[in-house]
């Protein structure tokens, strides 16, 4: 029986928000099984608490925002919630003294490193899965996103751009997701942006903490930064890794397969959200339900092994 999963003991770190550019303060913290991942606001008095659920996302344009019943909002939660998702934990508190989460280096990997190292512990309950029954799908233009039933949680993603950077057998990617899988072919693909666009964008009060170091820059012609991509098919790879923090908010991994063709936070929102609202197109399930093909996939956990991540600032205690 594959059980809930949640962290062994606090850890605490600091970074910048994209888009506020504000220096933010964050504590991750065990959950008691059933919880789920609740953010608590620690710089409001009283502090308010937020739960992860799709409905709750109100605004998802350049990045996933999460609110309360008091219009209390969580900015840019798509990475932390993609690296907890990727890792197949269940239950846990993010506290942050700010409206942002920070951006690290704009990947989920700092958020990999910092769950591993705080430890990742079975609970004494089963896990529990969103097992997809019938296929869902919504479109905006020629945008699409789909989920339909499948064997574990696998994702079939394609991006199109027209820059000269951006080869065309470099737009699609297709994973079948584990957490070993996750950490070494999604964790270390980073956000990426238009140089063309940054000035517009900080007009209107957004990217304020953007730079090379958090993010990938194309300009007219080519990567800017200049150690260039982790992949050669990175910019995909992190719509892939978006996804999966996107698709978390339905409160549990999923079991099915996710295909989507130039996809992004509020599509993806969308289709969790038109799932969750179609009768008969999911059903929750445990591990200890007979024939619950391809939880298999959550069962291990990598080790932690510091060469694979950045130098982070980070404290743990228990």
């Amino acid at each position: 029986m594959l059980k809930q999963k949640t962290i062994s003991q606090h850890i605490e770190t600091t970074g910048i928000g994209l888009h506020s550019g504000k220096k933010v303060h964050m504590k991750l913290s065990p959950a008691p099984v059933n919880t789920g991942v609740v953010f608590r606001r620690v710089d409001l008095s009283p502090v308010e608490e937020i739960p992860l659920r799709a409905h709750r996302i109100k605004d998802a344009v350049l990045a996933t925002n999460l609110f309360n019943d008091n219009g209390v909002r969580i900015s840019t939660i798509e990475h932390l919630s993609s690296a907890i998702a990727g890792l197949g934990i269940d239950n846990l508190y993010v506290e942050l003294d700010a409206a942002e989460v920070p951006i690290m280096d704009g990947s989920s990997n700092p958020f990999v490193y910092l769950l591993l190292q705080a430890g990742v512990q079975d609970q004494q309950e089963a896990k529990s899965f969103l097992k997809i029954t019938k296929p869902v799908r919504v479109t905006d233009g020629d945008k699409w996103a789909m989920l339909e039933p499948g064997t574990g949680f696998s994702l079939d993603f394609t991006i199109e751009f027209n820059h000269p950077a951006i080869a065309a057998d470099t737009c699609q990617f297709a994973l079948q997701l584990t957490p070993e899988r996750y950490v070494a072919e999604l964790s270390r693909a980073r956000t990426f942006g238009f140089i063309k666009d940054i000035e517009y964008l900080q007009k209107q009060g957004l990217s304020l903490g953007a730079s090379l170091d958090n993010a990938i820059g194309l300009d007219e012609f080519t990567v800017v930064n200049p150690d260039g991509l982790r992949y050669p098919n990175e910019l995909v790879r992190h719509k892939m890794l978006d996804a999966v923090g996107d698709l978390f908010a339905g409160g549990h991994n999923l079991l099915g397969h996710f295909s989507a063709y130039k996809s992004g936070h509020a599509l993806n929102n969308a289709l969790i959200c038109a799932v969750l609202d179609t009768a008969n197109a999911w059903t929750l399930i445990t591990s200890e339900d007979p024939g619950v093909n391809g939880q298999e996939n959550y069962r291990a956990v990598p080790a932690v092994t510091r060469s694979s991540f950045p130098s982070l600032a980070f404290t743990t205690h228990h």
